[in-house]
């Protein structure tokens, strides 16, 4: 699909499925690719957004029109390649200067070959992202840019977000275990529907040992560690499709183990509890959006407004106020997000589990959240009790 040569002077072209296309230059390897183009927000960040499993088949724009200038390192990285099918950026730093930086974010593009496009006007493709909504898209640069009249209709066969089923493509193949560092308090079983790298090891932090298992474990494999917790990830794609790990969800809420969820994971625990998704408009992406939490009362006047970071393009459907009732009890919203009313949070009354759609271990982002890791050694110390 791509070549690795240099194409730093290659003519680009950004394609989108409505039918409007931004030229540039080729920016990371040279040849073509296809996703869902989304926007994010981060004014930094970009290594741990690249390489963020909840990006795959994610055509990502970077609304900063000055990208790349402290390069790639090898602490950041949120796994082991960059995950985005491609990246779009207006400005790419000539020359990176940071004292961690290894290489220039382009070189890593082009050595794993991920197509991208420079010098486009990024503030109007977002804006157009906004007011149309996600769409999918095509960067084609190259020999490729010359084929323009049959490029569109290359975009349009290409597979959409809506009803993808991605789970068994980002997902580790086998079981792992990160051990705790210092004392062992507990033992957590992640299921990995697309992990964060920096989750575990902030789990093994609080003194988990921490069982990362794939999405296709069965019932019997989640109880084999006789977990105290079990964390649901995050992870790309559609909730729609992820049938078993939402039948895996139920099975811990059966059992009454504590449970975190995050992201893709608060997806699915609130299809568990029987409320719908839904694909939003253009998603929340990057380190900077706001979030309400519900106070003490049970109002959302003067409950805590956190920064947060963010990395999804679907949605759970639950009544922002009061209690609903449940297959396993009471269940109310816990965060909203302040830009749309997006639900952000649940939390279970009757039993020890509860979800956030955001990213709570600051990869990247402000670590504010990082409190709701507490929150759950909490659940699993009472449960313990």
């Amino acid at each position: 699909m791509t070549t690795a040569a240099r194409g730093a002077q290659a003519p680009a072209v950004l394609v989108l499925e409505d039918g409007r296309s931004f030229r540039g230059r080729a920016y990371g390897a040279v040849g073509e690719t296809f996703g869902e183009a989304v926007f994010s927000t981060g004014m930094t960040g970009y290594q741990e957004t690249l390489t963020d499993p909840s990006c795959h088949r994610q055509v990502v724009v970077m609304t900063n029109p000055h990208i790349g200038n402290t390069g790639m390192n090898d602490e950041d990285a949120e796994s082991s390649r960059i995950r985005a099918a491609g990246c779009v950026v207006r400005d790419p730093a000539r020359t990176p200067s940071n004292w961690r930086s290894a290489r220039s974010l382009d070189e890593d593009l082009r050595a794993q070959g991920v197509v991208g496009i420079s010098g486009i006007d990024t503030r109007a493709l977002t804006r157009h992202l906004r007011e149309n909504g996600t769409m999918r898209a095509g960067i084609f640069s190259g020999a490729a840019v010359a084929e323009e009249a049959a490029l569109l209709d290359r975009v349009r066969s290409a597979p959409p977000m809506s009803g993808a089923d991605l789970t068994a493509e980002v997902t580790t193949r086998s079981g792992y275990v990160v051990p705790a560092v210092g004392t062992k308090r507990f033992t957590v079983v992640v299921i990995d529907l697309g992990v964060r790298g920096s989750t575990p090891h902030r789990l093994a932090r609080l003194g988990a040992e921490v069982h990362v298992l794939p999405a296709s474990a069965t019932p019997e494999e989640v109880a084999a560690p006789e977990p105290d917790g079990v964390f649901l990830s995050e992870g790309p794609g559609d909730p729609g499709t992820a049938d078993h790990p939402t039948a895996l969800v139920r099975q811990v809420l059966e059992r009454g183990t504590p449970l975190f969820a995050v992201g893709f994971g608060h997806q699915l625990l609130g299809r568990a509890l029987g409320f719908p998704t839904r694909k939003l408009k253009h998603g929340h992406r990057g380190g900077n959006q706001p979030v309400q939490a519900r106070n003490e009362s049970g109002t959302w006047t003067g409950g805590k407004v956190e920064i947060t970071s963010h990395n999804h393009g679907f949605a759970v459907d639950a009544p922002l106020d009061g209690v609903t009732e449940t297959p396993y009890g009471r269940v109310e919203v816990s965060h909203i997000c302040l830009n749309d009313s997006v639900v952000e949070g649940l939390r279970l009354l009757d039993r020890p589990a509860f979800s956030v759609q955001y990213h709570p271990e600051a990869g990247n982002g402000p670590d504010e959240p990082g409190q709701l890791f507490d929150r759950f050694t909490s659940l699993m110390e009472a449960e313990r009790a």
